[in-house]
């Protein structure tokens, strides 16, 4: 039973990084960088998750991919599975819950770049996108892999986003932080001791192999020491 919820956390906290990932390194650029006045509009949009209480957020992306919503209606037409109650839906909900925990440090890493290296290659002849690759994401990557590390250990720890949008299905949907919500239930806290601390260490040696990377690198910005 543990190795089971277990795996599929894993699995959610992968896929949901990965995402995150892919979603998160334009938009942490295009805040970094953009003139746009009203960006922090947007900025305070991105970072409700931090401040909503995880029931409430699991909530409205329950009716947003719900079976009566537009969303839920096109997947189940193309799927014939609901969105709601699933995997799929557990992603949806983890990348959203988990966004601004990926997107801040990423941000924060692009905005500290020298911006004169990036004039300086423009001026050389390089294009934005060259620039882009070439000065931007390796010096930015310190931000991008603290943000990958955040959300994937944010992602192991969802209880209420999950427990609304997926419920508790054995093998489907039901988490490491959901399994040990039944065990208490079920009076059994000697299993859900050994789960939660199993929980506790991964988390633990996650976070100590991001601050140790971070302390050994020469390139980690000073806001992340």
């Amino acid at each position: 039973m543990i190795a089971q919820a277990l795996t599929l956390t894993l699995r959610l906290a992968l896929v949901a990084s990965l995402i995150l990932l892919l979603l998160g390194i334009p938009l942490a650029y295009w805040l970094a960088f953009s003139p746009r006045r009203w960006k922090f509009f947007l900025e305070a949009v991105l970072s409700l998750p931090i401040v909503l209480p995880p029931t409430v957020l699991g909530f409205y992306v329950l009716v947003a991919i719900g079976p009566l919503s537009p969303v839920g209606r096109w997947y189940q037409a193309i799927t014939r599975k609901t969105l709601a109650f699933s995997f799929e839906g557990l992603v949806v909900g983890s990348v959203l819950y988990s966004l601004p925990f990926a997107l801040q440090p990423m941000t924060t890493s692009f905005a500290a770049l020298d911006r004169r290296l990036l004039q300086a290659s423009a001026l050389l002849g390089s294009s934005a996108w060259r620039t882009f690759w070439r000065i931007v994401l390796p010096l930015g990557l310190p931000g991008i892999v603290t943000g990958f590390v955040l959300a994937f250990a944010h992602t192991l720890g969802e209880f209420g986003v999950v427990l609304m949008i997926g419920g508790n299905i054995p093998g489907a949907t039901r988490t490491i932080s959901i399994l040990i919500f039944d065990q208490v239930e079920a009076l059994d806290y000697a299993a859900a001791n050994r789960t939660a601390l199993l929980l506790l260490a991964l988390c633990f040696a996650l976070l100590a192999a991001l601050y140790g990377l971070r302390r050994r690198a020469t390139w980690t910005p000073r806001e992340w020491m």
